[in-house]
């Protein structure tokens, strides 16, 4: 491993319809991770989707990168969510405690930001279920 990068392994998954899109965009994302500065994949493996609920499909990948500090692995994680990350190397991680502020800032911010969506959606849904209700009555 070359200078202070960090060795990852994640895994990438896609659900969806029909077969060959869900493939088509596992590959999609595949390449715009590669194409990321900073980014080396040392390996990646693609599994053939199945077909998991009724007419939906899934397929995941398992890839092993580099990449040259945390907070571009913070930034793979909020623009791929790959469903889970190892850190493989370095055993240890010191980072610097503004670029760990910032991230947990953006992440507090995410959480924030879909907390109001699921509460919004719940009081939507009650809206309309009072008035699916009122128009039985």
């Amino acid at each position: 491993m070359e200078n202070n990068n960090i060795l990852i392994r994640a895994i990438f998954e896609i659900l969806g319809s029909p077969k060959d899109h869900v493939e088509a965009t596992m590959n999609l994302v595949l390449d715009k991770v590669k194409e990321i500065e900073g980014v080396e994949i040392k390996s990646s493996e693609t599994y053939e989707a199945k077909e998991v609920e009724g007419k939906l499909w899934s397929t995941f990948s398992e890839v092993e990168f580099e990449v040259k500090d945390i907070e571009l692995l913070m930034n793979i994680c909020f623009n791929f969510m790959p469903s889970s990350i190892e850190i493989i190397e370095p055993g240890k991680l010191i980072e610097d405690a503004h670029k760990m502020s910032n991230f947990f800032n953006d992440l507090l911010g995410r959480l924030h930001k879909y907390d109001m969506l699921v509460k919004n959606l719940n009081a939507q849904n009650l809206i309309m279920q009072k008035e699916l209700k009122d128009k039985k009555e």
